[in-house]
């Protein structure tokens, strides 16, 4: 048998070049197949692991050295403290889209507490907006709209699983076109979407384990990143009711830009947000 402490060991020394965090990688990694906590790692480091979940855990290792980010790996990304599940056909949701989601909970609890809403969430991926707002405004009934198929699989999962599947409305199509059946012309609530936003030849710079792996279709906004914007912000006052809002994630560079597309289709409160590095990272809009 092989102990916890010999395989972190020699996981983390193989994995020196290819992370930043080689060790944690290598206990998230064993945590997720042994069912314990890291916690229990670290205290129990004596304790002996199976011939069969050391196979796994090598065969997981490799993965890691090939870039593969841990997040498939282990299928798990937590997001606004839920768990979900995600793998190569969605991007891994980030801890800066908590701000997205976060500015939606502030608007409905100071306009709409308690109240009804109708939610849009575009390009849903993973599903991790749409759920979590679903979790948490009970009062919500959310669409969830991507262009893949197999990203609303994952979803589907991931509703099913935290229980919101009766309130999470799954619709294959681009954009708008996934709820024109759906008679939500002038009563969408919220419309919320973290797009496709970077550059088209900025994807081809970034780090192998994002442009390998991650889905191209969930990056790539255009030439100028703004593709996606510009068709939501064109179509959005068609389905917003009065004084609902539009929610965007953007690039840490596109908080002027997005917001211009904004006021030019008169919308108002037109706001940007930063993040904890004091980037932009969200931008919001009411319509008149």
């Amino acid at each position: 048998m092989v102990t916890v402490r010999e395989l972190i060991n020699k996981a983390t020394e193989l994995l020196n070049n290819v992370s930043d965090t080689p060790q944690l990688d290598a206990e998230v990694i064993l945590c997720n197949l042994t069912k314990l906590e890291r916690i229990q790692l670290l205290i129990y480091p004596e304790r002996e692991i199976s011939w069969e979940i050391c196979r796994k855990f090598w065969e997981a290792v490799d993965k890691r050295v090939s870039l593969m980010p841990v997040q498939y790996i282990t299928n798990h990304q937590e997001f606004m403290g839920f768990d979900f599940y995600v793998d190569e056909r969605v991007l891994i949701p980030r801890g800066d889209t908590e701000i997205l989601v976060e500015e939606a909970l502030e608007v409905y609890k100071r306009e709409q507490h308690n109240n009804k809403i109708i939610i849009l969430d575009i390009g849903t991926g993973s599903g991790a907006i749409a759920i979590s707002l679903a979790k948490l405004i009970e009062a919500s009934q959310v669409y969830a709209v991507d262009i893949s198929s197999g990203a609303l699989e994952v979803a589907k999962g991931n509703a099913k699983t935290l229980g919101v599947e009766a309130r999470v409305n799954l619709r294959l199509g681009d954009l708008f076109e996934g709820i024109e059946a759906d008679s939500l012309r002038s009563s969408i609530d919220f419309i919320i979407s973290n797009p496709p936003y970077i550059p088209d030849q900025v994807v081809e710079g970034l780090s192998p384990q994002v442009k390998d792996y991650e889905p191209r279709g969930a990056l790539a906004g255009g030439t100028d990143g703004l593709d996606f914007y510009k068709r939501i912000v064109a179509s959005a006052k068609y389905y917003l009711r009065v004084g609902g809002w539009i929610m965007f994630e953007i690039g840490f560079d596109q908080g002027e830009a997005v917001a211009d597309l904004l006021l030019k289709e008169d919308f108002r409160d037109v706001r940007i947000i930063k993040d904890l590095a004091g980037l932009d990272r969200v931008v919001v809009g009411k319509n008149k």
